[in-house]
């Protein structure tokens, strides 16, 4: 029999479990999807026992593929922020909180009156913010009170499939530095903000390390499943810092980051020490190494391309849009798009912030409209990268997703970041990474670093190519939040 490790990644969208042998080349593979709820404006929401059957059918079909394989441990990694609350009978009281939903804001404020804005960022990496899960549960406690009383454990997406695998509650850094209060110096809980706020810290689960043995497969999950009894199931990571190891982004090398092109955009940066932006304009949280990562997200990436398409081009492909766009030009003549269709993060932190197309005339074609979306997505990424340059200067992001396998995206990536784009040729995301996190985590590898030696992935490289129709887009582009903000 030869081992194997097992991925598995609980994302919005579903769920997908990979065999990975130990040298980093993938056996097979699973994946279920499950629905996501919109039960008013703003709100997002998930049935958590989706979750659980959508991973055990992945799982026991993954087993199905693994004729002469033994699985030696599991990783977890998952969607952050979501707010799944657990009675003492280890059952969810309600569907869980998703990390854009926007229900939150009078308890974002709350937090920031009872602890100040600049207080809150130098502890915890970041201010209060609507999509953070400690919101969530200030939300649940004022509006859900009966639900509140029966609180046991508040546990995060990935962590709650974890105890559903092993009996143990438990969190590891990356993910539980999402929450919204964990002290990013110690890696513990920041006890102080809790009792500010007069939450129980018992309501949070044991933080752990990212490569350590959260628990073993339960005997009923194993026998349902196809996987061995007492399987280690390792802690893992968020899925931003698990896609990361997954591409070989550690603080070992502060020079590389990541760029991904999904439902959001986001821009990963490495650093040894947790120095966030004194005005929270970007994510500070700690990484699965160790080390500590900024992290500035768009929220409407390829979501805004999505809407785009399902709103006024249902009938093309997304394909022949591309190619529509690249018959454009640079600057799209003048046609400007705020991507700003769910609020936005990074660097406005604005949950009331709406999108726009402006500059339109009767000489605008769809082809200028297309690359308008494509370059506004990239302008709001500048935005945020401009600001974690100034704490973290990267000199080349390794560029992910669906939106950076487009050879026109991409390049209006290069050339508006000013930064060097890798685009690996096999993306195996944070499945992949929380696979290698067990490897670490059962001592197949010393450590991660010894382990992304031999997983580096081989990669087509753009270069970026300065361009003043971007330079003066951009400008236009950060006078146009202002004014729309100013008149909103």
């Amino acid at each position: 029999m030869t081992d194997i490790v097992v991925g598995l990644d609980l994302g919005t969208g579903g769920v997908r479990a990979i065999a990975v042998d130990l040298q980093g080349q993938i056996i097979a593979q699973s994946t279920r999807s499950y629905p996501l709820l919109t039960p008013q404006p703003g709100w997002t929401e998930q049935n958590s026992l989706d979750w659980v059957e959508a991973s055990l059918d992945a799982l026991f079909d993954l087993t199905q593929q693994l004729d002469g394989y033994q699985a030696i441990a599991l990783g977890l990694s998952g969607q952050m922020h979501g707010m799944v609350p657990v009675d003492a009978e280890g059952k969810a009281i309600r569907p869980a909180i998703l990390w854009n939903d926007q229900r939150t804001g009078k308890a974002v404020v709350e937090i920031e009156t009872a602890i100040p804005r600049q207080e809150l960022i130098q502890r915890t990496g970041n201010p209060a913010i609507t999509g953070f899960q400690l919101p969530k549960l200030l939300w649940l406690r004022t509006e859900e009170p009966q639900a509140y009383t029966r609180l046991w454990q508040i546990l995060l997406p990935k962590d709650y499939l974890g105890y559903v695998l092993t009996g143990e509650p438990v969190t590891e850094p990356s993910d539980a530095s999402g929450v919204g209060c964990l002290n990013l110096v110690n890696r513990q809980w920041d006890t102080d903000i809790l009792h500010t706020l007069d939450i129980n810290p018992a309501l949070f689960p044991t933080v752990i390390e990212s490569t350590a043995i959260a628990g073993r497969l339960k005997s009923e999950i194993a026998a349902r499943v196809g996987l061995p009894v007492g399987l280690p199931v390792i802690a893992g990571g968020g899925d931003n810092a698990a896609a990361a190891i997954g591409l070989g982004i550690s603080s070992s090398n502060l020079n590389l980051g990541s760029l991904s092109i999904g439902t959001s955009g986001v821009i990963f940066a490495p650093c040894h020490r947790p120095i966030p932006d004194p005005e929270g304009r970007v994510h500070l949280f700690c990484h699965v190494d160790g080390g500590y990562h900024l992290l500035g997200v768009t929220l409407a990436a390829g979501s805004s391309l999505r809407w785009y398409r399902d709103t006024f081009a249902p009938q093309i492909s997304y394909t022949d849009l591309m190619d529509m766009a690249e018959r454009s030009q640079p600057g799209a003549r003048g046609v400007l798009f705020l991507p700003h269709l769910a609020g936005e993060r990074s660097p406005h932190l604005d949950p009331d912030t709406r999108g726009a197309f402006v500059n339109l005339s009767l000489a605008h074609t769809q082809a200028d409209i297309t690359r308008a979306v494509l370059e506004g997505v990239a302008f709001s990424l500048r935005s945020a990268l401009e600001v974690i340059s100034a704490i973290a200067p990267l000199d080349q992001l390794l560029a992910t997703g669906g939106g950076a396998r487009s050879h026109i995206w991409l390049r209006i990536l290069a050339d508006v970041l000013q930064t060097k784009l890798i685009a690996p040729k096999a993306e195996e995301g944070a499945a992949y990474g929380a696979a290698i996190l067990a490897m670490v985590g059962i001592g197949v590898y010393l450590d991660l670093e010894a382990a992304l030696n031999i997983f580096a992935p081989d990669s087509n490289v753009v270069q970026p190519q300065s361009n003043p129709l971007y330079e003066a887009g951009f400008n236009r582009y950060k006078l146009l939040y202002d004014t729309l903000k100013a008149v909103r």
